[in-house]
């Protein structure tokens, strides 16, 4: 089994980013990044500590606005449009999930197009599936450039997606469908899964459950983009593919590791999206004096 390695490649190109940063830094350029956090919760919490630190690995100014739990959702939003109007504020990242009482919908919609970094915008959504030019999600866009660092030529390939979420499963096909793979979704109501995996050239899984895949499952050759983050009975970080099953069983595959594979490319491309933003804003600005 071969492994592809997200750190190895979210290191690389951080490296790019803070030498571009840097660059425009020297002109006067400040980036800057917003990421709005409703309430107290200890995963979200951690998710925007980890973005923070990535931007100021890179030089992004980063900006955090706790709001409580109990926010009005006009106070939500007058928060993300005060953001959408600010200046110095070129990416808008609302972390989800917001609480119950809150429309997570009129939330990312009320987010500016030429700001949403995280890509979830009906605008961005909606050039996505047009091929037009767009913010990409941003794990999507991760497990491409992980397949591209594989060097795998999707082009005729049959990709199998498990998973349907407009975070990662619908995006992620669209996306494996403009390089051309024959991509198949699969989810909770698919009637033979095991056909459809044994079959796949290329396996994106994004489903939710631990270890769910064995390598009895896909046929020798297979690339596997395991999104799944999870706790196993002994309440270790694994994904949805039986990573120790596939090693015991020397299965001939190429295999994201998890921790260490999707989630560190997950905030690189947030960062690649902040960068892109600034440029256009600027571009934008420069265009109209």
């Amino acid at each position: 089994m071969q492994e592809i390695s997200g750190l190895d490649l979210a290191d690389r190109l951080r490296g790019e980013m803070k030498a571009a940063v840097e660059e425009r830094q020297a002109a006067g350029r400040r980036i800057g990044l917003a990421v709005v956090l409703v309430g107290e919760d200890p995963a979200s919490e951690i998710y925007v500590r980890n973005k923070q630190k990535a931007c100021k690995e890179v030089g992004i100014v980063s900006s955090k606005i706790s709001l409580p739990a109990d926010v009005a959702e006009a106070d939500l939003l007058a928060t993300i449009e005060d953001l959408n109007q600010d200046d110095g504020i070129h990416g808008i990242l609302v972390q989800l999930p917001l609480p119950d009482h809150i429309d997570k919908d009129k939330v990312i919609n009320a987010i500016a197009p030429e700001k949403d970094v995280d890509g979830f915008t009906p605008i961005n959504m909606g050039r996505l599936l047009t091929g037009g030019q767009a913010y990409l999600p941003c794990t999507p866009q991760g497990c491409l450039a992980l397949l591209e660092e594989a060097g795998i030529d999707l082009a005729g390939k049959k990709a199998v997606v498990i998973g349907r979420s407009n975070i990662v499963g619908k995006p992620v096909a669209l996306l494996l469908l403009q390089e051309n793979a024959t991509v198949t979704i699969c989810h909770s109501k698919t009637q033979d899964l095991d056909a459809e995996l044994a079959d796949a050239d290329v396996l994106v899984v994004a489903m939710g459950k631990a270890k769910a895949i064995k390598p009895q499952q896909v046929k020798d050759g297979v690339v596997i983009i395991d999104v799944g983050i999870n706790r196993d009975q002994e309440g270790r970080v694994c994904g949805d593919v039986d990573a120790e099953a596939f090693k015991a069983a020397d299965k001939t595959c190429s295999l994201t590791p998890v921790p260490g594979g999707v989630g560190p490319m997950t905030i690189t491309m947030l960062l690649k999206n902040t960068l892109a933003a600034e440029a256009a804003i600027f571009a934008l600005k420069e265009g109209n004096q």
